[in-house]
């Protein structure tokens, strides 16, 4: 019997409720395939920051990263409250772990189950099933910018424009009263590399024959010509499998018109982030969409994996929400782990019980409570018991 530490961050809004039946279907799985859950649950969310941190600019401290670190993943309910900044929440939360613990890798899987209509007409379950790999430490995401008011004085002004075009080679027009704001995306070879090559090893170990690169290096030359270059590059290490180049805006339109194309789909971190919430809403919506946070080498660091709808605060308490997504986040902790028969019997349970019709959340038409969505998810687990 194997052991795992996982830490449990419930977080805000609908994130307890989701995760609370995330957590009884890994239970239900662990009895089934022989593993063991050292659970701890962490209260990092708005009500502790509210109460005991107010003021300080991140959800968590360095002390509670390292905490963290100890354990083989973090299961993440959701974080976002309007009476928190969300600078704190996502930058001082979400962001922050992901470079922490250089979860390089965002994995955002489009399945469409058995149960679940598409509001894409004509297709059937699994006629969608790819993977969105979303780059997750570059591009725009990485906090370079500044904003200039016109507010400011005259010097001010003058100085801030002297710097501008020191920097960048391009003078600004910027007058009394004008505002202008930038933010810059950067690239590295290494960072570029190592999650086109996760998605290539993704492609290779699931027995698939295409990774779709994305960019929009038609007009952003300089920082996604790099992205394609190594694309390129790794893509000859891989000769069974085929690198197809797509510009981003045409992959949306595809996404919708011809979805079933799509394997293994690699996007650099800003655009990645776009494409997978419009792939998560063809099989159904945010409701069937978990997310992993990864940093493939598990002694390098802890990954984290959750759904990615948010925290819907109006929702939050209400007992309502889908918690399908939050059971599959569940699915890819124990594929990272791996824990592959016992991840593949979590996907069979939630496809069987949607299949069966009788449990539904208010999302896909019905009127069953999360818990009542989780309890049937866990208690088919045990009956799918080998």
């Amino acid at each position: 019997m194997t052991t795992y530490s996982i830490a449990l961050i419930p977080g805000d809004g609908i994130g307890p409720e989701v995760l609370r039946e995330g957590k009884k279907v890994m239970d239900a799985v662990a009895q089934v395939a022989g593993i063991t859950w050292n659970w701890k649950e962490y209260p990092f969310g708005a009500e502790h920051w509210l109460k005991h941190r107010k003021g300080l600019p991140t959800l968590m401290s360095e002390e509670d990263m390292a905490a963290l670190g100890k354990h083989d993943a973090v299961y993440f309910g959701a974080v976002g409250d309007p009476r928190v900044p969300e600078s704190v929440e996502q930058a001082g939360a979400l962001l922050w772990m992901r470079f922490y613990f250089d979860q390089y890798i965002n994995l955002r899987p489009a399945k469409l189950l058995r149960g679940v209509t598409s509001p894409l007409a004509g297709k059937k379950a699994h006629d969608i099933n790819f993977y969105v790999v979303r780059e997750n430490s570059e591009d725009f995401y990485i906090g370079l910018g500044a904003r200039f008011s016109g507010r400011q004085s005259h010097e001010e002004l003058t100085l801030q424009r002297a710097l501008f075009k020191a920097r960048f080679k391009v003078d600004i027009d910027l007058e009394p009263g004008d505002e202008m704001a930038y933010q810059i995306g950067a690239m590295t070879g290494r960072g570029a590399e190592r999650v086109i090559r996760y998605g290539f090893e993704l492609a290779k170990r699931k027995k698939l024959s295409r990774v779709t690169v994305v960019h929009k290096a038609n007009v952003l030359t300089k920082i996604y010509g790099l992205w394609l270059e190594t694309a390129d590059r790794v893509a000859m290490e891989y000769p069974t499998i085929e690198l197809e180049k797509t510009i981003v805006d045409a992959t949306t339109m595809w996404f919708v018109r011809r979805p079933e194309w799509f394997q293994v789909v690699v996007a650099p971190n800003m655009f990645g982030d776009i494409i997978s919430d419009l792939a998560a809403s063809t099989v159904g919506g945010m409701g069937f969409a978990p997310g992993g946070n990864i940093n493939p080498d598990r002694k390098a660091g802890v990954s984290m994996f959750e759904p990615i709808h948010g925290s819907a605060p109006k929702h939050g308490g209400l007992n309502k929400a889908n918690p399908v997504a939050t059971i599959l986040a569940g699915k890819l902790m124990l594929d990272h782990l791996g824990e592959e028969r016992a991840a593949e019997l979590v996907e069979q349970a939630c496809e069987d019980v949607l299949e069966a019709g009788k449990i539904r959340t208010y999302d896909v038409g019905g009127t069953s409570s999360c818990s009542a969505m989780g309890d049937a998810i866990a208690e088919r687990v045990l009956q799918l018991r080998p």
